[in-house]
């Protein structure tokens, strides 16, 4: 019987193209997988081929008509044996024939039931008041204010760790804080990160607020008993009655040529589990202003620092108590053809590969989160709608990883929009190098976002 060719719905938001050319004739025979024409979006151009054989009995829209809406008829095909006679044959079959009444409707034949999806809720207001006064600082110096002002306002925020005092920090965070708030409140530590993140821990439970520091985030594995049965649990266990409101932080992540066992990125770790929130800030600003929310949360925060990002300048408000509210996300550029979506260090590629794209003409939207947990999705959402692409940006490991949980809530929320895959920008699924020449290899580059761009935006 004569099948009608119907106009294809190249993308899950398409409701109509341009049949910019016919490749085929009337008369010609086709094979599935043959190009029958091309056809152009507000998008892109694309090729469409045929799923069945046969021969092409009639063209009903003619190359160069615009604004054909999906599913209309736009040529006939004709089964082996049949002829142009059989065209109007089959169009007023198929027109008339009801479905049997013994036989439920397939999705092919059942109207199909609108669903609208819920606006997505985003907190776009600024993170600081027009016209206020910046500083340059670095993040080593942001974070450091962060909590020093923070120990000036309540009494009962201290610090721990190894070499926080007399050393004044493996990475000079604390520089000064010894001198100010004294041994009592600024402590060094043992070896021993199960240890004194459990002293920390019991500290909370008895209504002190402590910030705990681990050297690397690599040696918190030692703790990771303490922070997620004792610290992250013990609020919805006891019933309300008694929570651990503290901060665990430190460098998370690759440095530079410290091995595999230094190296790890925590991000989707911690991420998972209920009862923590996970910071990861990239500016000198968000180190300062989301270190001062953990320290006031009544929750146990993971503060995942980086330790190539310390020594970086970035603008910060000069305000007498700024903060950063968690799950709010920060646009760093609007764009209309792409969304990157990062956090941490990953900005840098982000940014970087934002740069060069907009030489090329293609205008990305570059998203930090800022905070994985909570994680401000509606923000993605919205950037979704309008750019209709996304690729996720993050030095952790491709299985399991942050962009994984991203791409599922996209596919849920706003699958519609889509008019690519998503992809994940990832480090290579191996162990951290030690030599030089293969780390820059497990790491995502910038390189590897702008190619992700282009597959997306099919450019």
């Amino acid at each position: 019987m004569a099948t009608e060719i119907l106009m294809p719905a190249l993308s899950p938001t398409m409701e109509e193209g341009t049949l910019a050319k016919w490749l085929v004739k009337e008369g010609d025979t086709v094979s599935s997988g043959d190009i029958m024409a091309e056809i152009e979006t507000d998008k892109a151009t694309m090729e469409f081929e045929a799923v069945d054989e046969g021969t092409i009995g009639k063209i009903l829209i003619e190359e160069g008509t615009e604004g054909v809406k999906v599913n209309t008829p736009i040529a006939v095909l004709l089964e082996e044996g049949e002829d142009a006679s059989d065209i109007d044959t089959a169009k007023s079959e198929s027109a008339s024939a009801p479905v049997p009444a013994d036989k439920e409707q397939s999705s092919e034949t059942a109207p199909a039931e609108s669903k609208a999806h819920p606006e997505p809720q985003a907190d776009v207001t600024p993170d600081w008041p027009e016209g206020t006064k910046l500083k340059q600082q670095t993040v080593r110096e942001a974070l450091r204010d962060g909590m020093a002002e923070e120990m000036r306002r309540d009494e009962t925020v201290f610090i721990m760790g190894e070499e926080v005092a007399e050393y004044q920090g493996a990475y000079k965070i604390t520089q000064g804080m010894l001198d100010e708030f004294g041994s009592k409140r600024v402590i060094d530590t043992p070896i021993t990160e199960h240890g004194f993140a459990g002293i920390g821990v019991g500290a909370a439970f008895g209504g002190l607020k402590p910030i705990v520091e681990f050297m690397t985030w690599n040696f918190g594995m030692q703790a990771i008993d303490q922070i997620i049965n004792s610290a992250a649990k013990t609020l919805y266990m006891s019933g309300g009655q008694m929570g651990a409101p503290m901060v665990f932080r430190g460098p998370n992540g690759a440095a530079a040529r410290v091995g595999a066992q230094h190296s790890q990125d925590y991000a989707a770790w911690y991420m998972q589990v209920p009862g923590l929130k996970v910071a990861m800030p990239y500016s000198a600003s968000d180190y300062k202003g989301l270190m001062k929310t953990a320290i006031r949360d009544p929750n146990p925060v993971i503060f995942l620092e980086n330790e190539i990002l310390y020594g970086r300048s970035f603008d910060v408000p000069d305000l007498d108590d700024y903060t950063v509210p968690f799950g709010k996300a920060r646009i760093w550029r609007e764009g209309e053809d792409v969304t990157i979506v990062s956090f941490g260090i990953g900005m840098t590629y982000a940014l970087e590969a934002a740069d060069k794209l907009a030489e090329d003409g293609i205008k990305a939207e570059v998203i930090d989160l800022r905070t994985l947990r909570p994680m401000d999705t509606g923000a993605i959402i919205r950037s979704v709608q309008k750019t209709n692409r996304l690729v996720t940006v993050e030095e952790g490991w491709p299985q399991g990883s942050v962009g994984n949980y991203i791409s599922s809530v996209i596919m849920q929320e706003a699958f519609d929009y889509l008019d690519a895959p998503v992809i994940n920008c990832t480090g290579k699924d191996v162990p951290m190098p030690y030599a030089a020449n293969l780390e820059k290899h497990a790491l995502v580059t910038t390189k590897e976002v702008i190619e992700a761009v282009h597959k997306v935006t099919y450019r």
